[in-house]
């Protein structure tokens, strides 16, 4: 109910008590009072007759309108916020995808990586399939290199045996005990890849290759430390 339509039930009821009140005092006598309460419900009528009837319908209409606008502002606000909380959620689980996504590319990425290693190395001659000999020259003993270190390694193993002993395999360091084309520290490590260590290269290649794949991941890792520091 809108607040003229209230106002007019105030004063119609208003009128209604006073329009009683002068009968009883007609009753009872009170002439006085009765001509005050007549004056009373003739003003009564006058305001009532001041609201018509289709201005208290249209007020009434108007009311409803905007109850209805709010309460269709109320659920648009609802609707919002129900978009973005659903909004939010789907963006954390595409984020929680991508992740997954992300680590199983790199995790294949590295098992395709370590099985390309593995393929290369198996493609490789073992150091005990090369004949012994007496001697061995320089282009011998990088023939065995190729056919033992993984082609891709190659060029980073040869560049370090160039600087550790220029491919001399009876290389003896006369300040310490390193020997052979890696200059392994004391020589006599290199038995653990084979007994004729210090006469054969085929031996200390696979030493050396062994070495480098262990401590630093590959010779190419070898490498990278070997130009920081000057050694490996």
């Amino acid at each position: 109910m809108s607040r003229i339509s209230v106002r007019g039930f105030a004063v119609a009821s208003a009128t209604a008590v006073t329009a009683v009140g002068a009968v009883t005092g007609v009753a009872s006598g009170n002439t006085a009072s009765s001509s005050d309460d007549a004056e009373a419900t003739a003003a009564g009528a006058t305001l009532l007759a001041d609201i018509p009837a289709g201005a208290q319908a249209q007020v009434q209409t108007a009311s409803l309108t905007q109850q209805a606008d709010s309460q269709a502002i109320a659920a648009d606000a609802t609707a919002k916020k129900d978009a973005e909380e659903s909004a939010r959620k789907q963006a954390a689980k595409d984020a929680v995808a991508k992740q997954k996504a992300a680590e199983k590319a790199e995790q294949e990425a590295k098992e395709r990586k370590e099985a390309l290693k593995a393929a290369s190395r198996s493609a490789t001659r073992d150091a005990s399939s090369f004949p012994t000999q007496s001697s061995y020259s320089v282009a011998e003993i990088q023939a065995m290199a190729r056919q033992i270190v993984p082609a891709d390694q190659f060029q980073c193993f040869s560049t370090i045996v160039d600087h550790e002993s220029s491919w001399n395999y009876r290389a003896d360091n006369p300040t310490s005990d390193a020997y052979g084309l890696m200059q392994a520290l004391p020589g006599s490590k290199m038995s653990s890849a084979g007994a004729d260590w210090a006469t054969n290269p085929a031996t200390q290649i696979k030493w050396g290759l062994g070495y480098m794949n262990d401590r630093y991941g590959s010779p190419c890792g070898a490498w990278d430390f070997w130009q920081s520091n000057n050694y490996y």
